[in-house]
């Protein structure tokens, strides 16, 4: 079985950057553990896989995987997909995708970019005491203030954009954080020529530090936005690929706007024995 594929980088500016994502395309949906397999082959942040829908709600069906595990929600491999099919499709505006846990996701051209439409995940719980000195000592400073949303994410707000930049973490101190849990750290404070900077761990996921997350952002652009009293703000995630992202809190909704580069196209071959495996 040959599969078409495509490599994407998403929220890149130019060579280099973004996010690598790959994309791939099947008529129908292959065993968990093969699509497990293909992914951990790929070996980037995130394959999506997209599966036409039958219905008018949606274009495609649409999963996620890390090298790890399938992630309930991804960003940028959102927005890679939607960049591959706006691609083949030129006369689409918009492309919507029907996802397990995160509901219906869009990815519409807005000019040179591209807005994708997620669900707004706001951090509301202060995170204090002992739990807050944990997420402290995982990252080798002691944040401003932690807040967390449920047991998936946790955000360290830090003073400056220096110490996001500093930060060294321990990485299998985050995964003893919430222990059984695929947990998202995010570190972030007011940006430099951005307004708001940040980075983002998920060793939990396979991941140590991801380029640039979409889902992250979904986060702490309702934390931002509130301390700004103001809806759109700008980001930079501080990653060593790095990527620029606008962010607009739209009610329950958070738009992200960016740019996506195909860097790779071509196809996967899938051998017999695996589907028979």
């Amino acid at each position: 079985m040959r599969l078409p594929f495509s490599q994407v980088d998403a929220f890149a500016d130019g060579a280099f950057t973004g996010n690598p994502a790959a994309v791939m395309f099947l008529d129908r949906w292959l065993a968990d553990a093969v699509l497990q397999g293909i992914a951990a082959d790929n070996n980037l942040s995130e394959t999506a896989f997209l599966v036409p829908h039958v219905g008018p709600d949606a274009d495609f069906r649409l999963r996620w995987f890390t090298p790890k595990l399938e992630v309930a929600l991804c960003g940028h491999a959102t927005l890679a997909s939607g960049h591959v099919v706006l691609q083949a499709l030129p006369d689409l505006n918009e492309a919507r995708f029907l996802t397990n846990q995160a509901g219906l996701l869009t990815v519409a051209r807005d000019g040179d970019r591209l807005a994708m439409r997620l669900p707004a995940l706001p951090a509301h719980r202060p995170v204090t005491g002992a739990e807050e000195s944990a997420v402290a000592a995982a990252l080798g400073l002691l944040p401003a203030e932690v807040w967390a949303r449920g047991d998936d994410y946790l955000v360290a707000v830090f003073d400056s954009p220096d110490q996001v930049r500093a930060l060294c973490p321990d990485f299998r101190a985050i995964l003893a954080l919430v222990p059984g849990v695929d947990l998202m750290l995010i570190a972030t404070a007011p940006g430099e020529d951005t307004d708001v900077l940040s980075r983002v761990f998920v060793p939990a996921c396979g991941v140590d530090e991801d380029p640039v997350t979409g889902s992250a952002h979904a986060v702490i652009a309702p934390f931002w936005a509130g301390r700004f009293g103001r809806p759109a703000f700008t980001a930079f995630q501080a990653s060593t690929r790095g990527g620029r992202i606008d962010c607009r809190v739209d009610g329950g909704s958070v738009i992200l706007r960016g740019t996506a580069r195909t860097v790779i196209r071509g196809e996967y071959d899938l051998p017999d024995a695996a589907l028979n495996g």
